[in-house]
């Protein structure tokens, strides 16, 4: 097996067979094993049933360079937040015009950058950001982003971002024209990791008068941008909020020449990653007559690692036992911890597991979104590394 670039295998991926090779059991760093083929797999997916929306990647939810080649040459567009994560994709030769500046609050230099690249979209939701861009960026083309959140999704965005769409969003279309800006889409975003379809469909239909005023007002009102918040782990709940989507945009949108855009991260690439750790220390907890309680167990990487999203992102991880998968087993009450030296490393409790020993392997799926480019060194442990795999 090659640890270098990407290592090929036949039809599945085999999880077990990487930790063999990959000596997971002689190291005490963490494995963070990524399989490309997932990401390519979930392109696949949404042009199937999103055909009409053109996928532009959130960079912030995993910046690797190998998932962002990936998806570059599968033609996805891209939503950078800060100038780094633009340079980071038109270094990738992706045009401009696959790019958009979709964080509504930039700083000047970031705006600058953006100018000198003739990256044109910007998204904008306040008067004071379109002061800025009128004076260091007024050739763009703004899309204004109102607030419309689901009532349940896993890290609601609206207290930060989003305009009123029933009030501010025309004030601010009004302010552009008077400063002769140019206007030429609307955007929105129901939460990152939304678990309501209809939460679409009710933000579309707003866009929809949105896109009347602006009309009214001479603009060429040419880009809808629906925001991400796709699971990246449940296709059958992806494939639900599609059908939402469709039937909102054929009934607000039929008119093919508007371009429709979104902003999709972790339906991408959170399936496509598996996180493998190391047991290196267990503790037991016992009650006052000596009966076990709770087994703790200790682990090489934590949630100042890549186990970051159960902090940030909201995320409850999955330990699966990879060296005996014997479901006869008894389980136990267990709590899973970090390797830091802070009460805060909690990685899961109140989870069953059987009754492991130091040295054991637990891998947790799904490990792709908000975790690689938010995970640090802290306490000097190291960052899990990552071997890359693609199906042949």
């Amino acid at each position: 097996m090659e640890t270098k670039g990407i290592n090929y295998y036949e039809k599945v991926l085999d999880i077990r067979r990487v930790i063999d090779e990959a000596r997971v059991q002689d190291s005490d760093e963490a494995l963070n094993i990524c399989d490309l083929s997932t990401v390519e797999r979930m392109f696949q997916l949404w042009q199937q049933n999103m055909p009409r929306v053109k996928p532009f990647y959130a960079v912030k939810c995993n910046d690797d360079p190998l998932i962002l080649q990936t998806l570059a040459k599968l033609g996805a567009g891209f939503d950078c937040a800060s100038k780094n994560e633009m340079k980071q994709v038109l270094d990738l030769d992706v045009e401009p015009e696959r790019i958009i500046f979709a964080n509504p609050c930039r700083p000047i230099s970031h705006l600058e950058y953006a100018k000198k690249n003739q990256v044109l979209k910007c998204a904008v939701d306040n008067e004071f950001e379109i002061y800025k861009l009128h004076k260091h960026f007024p050739n763009s083309n703004l899309i204004v982003r109102f607030k419309s959140e689901a009532k349940k999704a896993q890290c609601p965005l609206g207290d930060k971002f989003g305009c009123d769409a029933d009030i501010d969003a025309s004030a601010l279309m009004l302010l552009a024209k008077s400063l002769n800006l140019t206007v030429t889409g609307i955007s929105f975003h129901v939460g990152s990791g939304c678990m309501e379809s209809q939460a679409y469909e009710r933000a579309i239909r707003k866009a929809k008068n949105l896109f009347k005023f602006g009309e009214l007002l001479g603009y060429d009102m040419n880009l809808l941008d629906i925001g991400g918040g796709f699971p990246g782990s449940n296709d059958e709940q992806f494939e639900k909020i599609a059908e939402s989507i469709n039937k909102a945009v054929q009934r607000y949108f039929p008119d093919e020449r508007i371009k429709i855009i979104s902003e999709p991260g972790r339906f991408f690439v959170a399936a496509a990653y598996t996180l493998v750790c190391k047991i290196h220390a267990k503790r037991e907890v016992r009650d006052e007559a000596g009966k076990l309680d709770t087994v703790m167990y200790y682990l090489n990487d934590g949630v100042y690692g890549l186990f970051n999203c159960v902090l940030y992102d909201h995320q409850q991880v999955t330990a699966q036992h990879y060296l005996n998968d014997d479901s006869s087993l008894p389980t136990f009450k267990s709590l899973i911890w970090g390797p830091s030296c802070d009460a805060l490393d909690k990685i899961s409790e109140n989870v069953s597991l059987p009754n492991l020993n130091r040295g054991d392997i637990l891998g947790f799926p799904n490990m792709g979104a908000y975790t690689v480019p938010i995970a640090s060194a802290f306490n000097g442990f190291p960052l899990a590394r990552t071997l890359y795999f693609k199906a042949k």
